[in-house]
């Protein structure tokens, strides 16, 4: 697909566009950018959660429960 007016050749096809539902003003030679960046932010938000789920797990292992709140806090014994 060839955009008229212009020097840069389409990337994405329309499918491609229509598929990752790009919005109809974004579907020009730079659409396939934004494939790009969908997917690095999915595999950045996927390696968050890993490091989350492995101090989760750390945690566990340790006999510290997640998110417990301790029932004598600190500065009572100070």
């Amino acid at each position: 697909m060839e955009m008229k007016g212009s020097s840069k050749k389409m990337m994405a096809t329309e499918a491609e566009m229509v598929e990752n539902k790009v919005p109809i003003p974004y579907r020009d030679q730079c659409a396939h950018l934004l494939f790009k960046c969908e997917y690095e932010l999915v595999r950045e938000r996927m390696l968050q959660m890993q490091k989350i789920h492995e101090e989760e797990a750390k945690l566990k292992q340790s006999g510290k429960q997640v998110g417990s709140i301790p029932l004598i806090p600190n500065t009572a014994n100070a």
